[in-house]
C-alpha cells in the first residue's frame, strides 16, 4: 500500500522539477503529517486559542496575516486575539508576526487596525512588524500561525488557510455571524454571516510553514521600500521598528503524526526588488491546480471567494471539455464585498468567467451562493477545492490572477494515505482511489449546504450524484423563493448564483479597472510577453 501510496503523490503533487524557484527551502512535500479541517472560525478559533494557552516560556508562535483586529476573540469574552498574544509575550513565549502594512484606510483597507496588532503585541514583549515589502498595489495575502515547543515537537502545530485573526471571522455553521462584525456591504446584514475554512496541521509540513514565516521575515533589512513618510510613521507610532532581531534558530521537524502528505505551496510576485527566497517571484500555487485540473476525471468541488478571472476559468473549461464525465460545482458569494461603482470591476470577472465555464460544461456546471435559514446571503470567504475526492487544498488563495502571480499567498494540498473505502471506491477510474481526508471534507461541506447531519450522505458519496443533489435542493429552493416563500422551506442553503449584471453604461471603466488594479498580473514581463503561465 505504501507504494501505491507513494505513486499517487507523484502523480498529483508538484515535483522538484515542477518547481521552479530554486531559491526557497521549502521541501516538494512531506508525509507522516495529519491534517484537520476546521470548518468557520467557531472550529478554529477555540482551538488556536487552546493551543496558544498551553505554551511555556520559551515556546514560539509565528503568525501573518493580511488584517488584524486585536479586540476579535478567539474563544469568548477574556479572550481577545491581541490580549491573548500581548499575555504570551509578557510571560516569555517568543511572539513573532507579520502583518501585511496595507493601503491606507480611506481604500477600504485595515490600515489602522493592522498597525494596532503590531503595536500593542510588540509593546508587551514580541515582536510584530508591518510589512508593505509587495509588488504595487499588491497584499500580504497569507494567514497562518505556527506554534513549536522546544523539548516537546510532538505537540507543534501550524494552522494555514483563509482566516484572518479579525472581525467578523468568528461565525459557525448556522450562519448568524459574528457579534463583533466589522464593516461590509449592507445586504450582508448588520452581522454578515461568514461562510469559512482553515485546517491543523501536525508532523513534519509544520517545518515548512514556518519556514514561509522565516523567509518573508530575513528578506529584507527594512521593511518600509517605497514611503519615507510611512517610515516615519512606522518607526514612531505603529511598529517601533523596521528590522526584525533575529529568530531563534529552527527546530528540528516534529515527529510524524498520521498518513497524509502535505505539499506547501506558494505564491510570491517577480519585484524589481526581488525577494531572495523567490527572485523571480513563485507561482506553485499555479503550477499545481493546472497538474490537478489536468487529471480531473470526475468531480471539482470549490468553494472561493473570488472566482473571477478568465485566467482560471479557461483551465476549468479546458478540463471540462477535455472530460464528457467530468462535473464542477463552484460555491461563491451572492454579492460582491464592495459597495457602489466600486463593486462594478469585480463583477467584470465574474461574469467572463460563468460564461466560459457554461460555455465549456453545459449543464455539468452548477454555480450557486449560500443563504441562511432566514433567508440572509452568507458570504463565502472559503478558499478550498477537492478534485475527484482524492486532492483537496486548503489555503488563502483565490481562484484569481491576483492570487496565482501578483499577492502572497500560501496554501497546503493534501493527499492521505488511507483511501475512504465506501463505494464507488475509484469514482475517477484512474485507480488512486478516493482518499479519505479529501472526500470527508467534501461531504462536510456539503452536508452543511444541503443542511443534512453528517452520517446523511450516502447519496453524496457519488460524484455525480452529489452534483444531481446539490442541483436538486437548489432548485427546489429556489422553486419556493419564486412562489414567494409560501409553505415549509425546503432543505438546503444553496440558490443558483446569477451574478448582478454589469450595465453597460459602466463596462467602459469597469472592464481596465478590472484588469489592472482588482486582478492583475503578478507574473514578470519577459514570461507575460512570451504568454508562459
Amino acid at each position: 500500500m505504501g507504494d501505491e501510496v507513494d505513486r499517487t503523490v507523484q502523480r498529483w503533487f508538484l515535483g522538484p522539477e515542477e518547481r521552479p524557484n530554486r531559491s526557497t527551502r521549502i521541501r516538494p512535500w512531506t508525509s507522516g503529517n495529519r491534517v484537520e479541517a476546521l470548518v468557520h472560525g467557531s472550529e478554529y478559533f477555540p482551538e488556536l486559542h487552546r493551543r496558544l494557552c498551553s505554551t511555556r516560556p520559551g515556546d514560539q508562535v509565528y503568525f501573518a496575516d493580511f488584517r488584524g483586529d486585536t479586540e476579535e476573540r478567539l474563544a469568548g469574552p477574556g479572550t481577545e486575539v491581541g490580549e491573548v498574544l500581548g499575555d504570551l509575550a509578557s510571560r516569555h513565549v517568543l511572539v513573532f508576526g507579520l502583518v501585511w502594512r496595507s493601503q491606507p484606510g480611506w481604500l477600504d483597507q485595515s490600515e489602522g487596525k493592522n498597525a494596532e496588532m503590531a503595536r500593542s503585541i510588540s509593546d508587551e514583549g514580541g515582536q510584530v512588524l508591518l510589512d508593505p515589502r509587495t509588488r504595487r498595489g499588491g497584499s500580504h495575502h497569507q494567514k497562518f500561525v505556527v506554534i513549536r515547543h522546544p523539548g516537546a515537537p510532538e505537540r507543534d502545530v501550524a494552522f494555514v488557510g483563509g482566516i484572518d485573526l479579525g472581525l467578523s471571522r468568528n461565525d459557525d455553521a448556522s450562519h448568524r455571524g459574528d457579534p463583533q462584525a466589522m464593516e461590509f456591504p449592507g445586504v450582508y446584514g448588520p452581522t454578515p454571516p461568514w461562510h469559512d475554512i482553515q485546517c491543523s496541521i501536525t508532523g513534519p509540513a509544520v517545518n515548512d510553514v514556518e519556514l514561509t514565516f522565516r523567509e518573508r521575515w530575513s528578506g529584507s533589512s527594512a521593511l518600509d521600500l517605497s514611503s519615507p513618510v510611512r517610515a516615519l510613521l512606522d518607526r514612531t507610532y505603529m511598529a517601533g521598528k523596521l528590522t526584525g532581531r533575529a529568530l531563534p534558530e529552527q527546530i528540528a521537524d516534529p515527529p510524524a503524526a498520521g498518513c497524509h502528505s502535505v505539499q506547501v505551496l506558494r505564491t510570491y510576485p517577480a519585484r524589481l526588488r526581488r525577494y531572495p527566497f523567490a527572485p523571480l517571484g513563485e507561482r506553485s500555487i499555479d503550477y499545481a491546480y493546472r497538474k490537478v485540473l489536468e487529471r480531473a476525471r470526475c468531480l471539482i468541488y470549490l468553494e472561493d471567494q473570488y472566482l473571477w478571472a478568465p485566467f482560471v476559468a479557461d483551465l476549468l473549461a479546458d478540463a471540462l471539455r477535455a472530460n464528457p464525465g467530468l462535473h464542477l460545482i463552484a460555491v461563491v458569494p451572492r454579492y460582491p464585498d464592495k459597495e457602489g461603482a466600486s463593486r462594478w470591476p469585480s463583477l467584470v470577472g465574474r461574469e467572463q468567467a460563468i460564461k466560459v465555464c457554461r460555455a465549456a460544461g453545459g449543464d455539468r456546471f452548477g454555480i450557486y451562493d449560500v443563504e441562511n435559514a432566514d433567508g440572509q446571503a452568507v458570504y463565502v470567504h472559503s478558499k478550498v477545492v477537492v478534485v475527484d475526492d482524492v486532492w483537496s487544498m486548503i489555503g488563502s488563495d483565490n481562484l484569481n490572477r491576483r492570487s496565482w502571480t501578483h499577492d502572497s499567498e500560501m496554501s497546503c494540498a493534501v493527499i492521505d494515505g488511507e483511501v475512504d473505502g465506501r463505494a464507488p471506491e475509484d469514482p475517477a477510474g484512474e485507480g488512486d482511489m478516493a482518499r479519505r481526508f479529501a472526500r470527508n471534507l467534501r461531504l462536510k461541506l456539503m452536508a452543511e449546504h444541503l443542511e443534512r447531519a453528517e452520517d446523511d450522505v450516502t447519496d453524496l458519496l457519488d460524484p455525480v450524484g452529489a452534483f444531481r443533489s446539490v442541483k436538486d435542493s437548489a432548485e427546489s429552493l429556489l422553486a419556493w423563493h419564486l412562489a414567494g416563500c409560501h409553505g415549509e422551506r425546503p432543505s438546503g442553503r444553496l440558490l443558483p448564483h446569477e451574478p448582478e449584471r454589469l450595465p453597460r453604461r459602466h463596462r467602459l471603466w469597469a472592464v481596465p479597472a478590472y484588469r489592472a488594479i482588482y486582478d492583475p498580473d503578478g507574473r514578470a514581463l519577459r514570461d507575460r510577453i512570451r504568454h508562459r503561465p
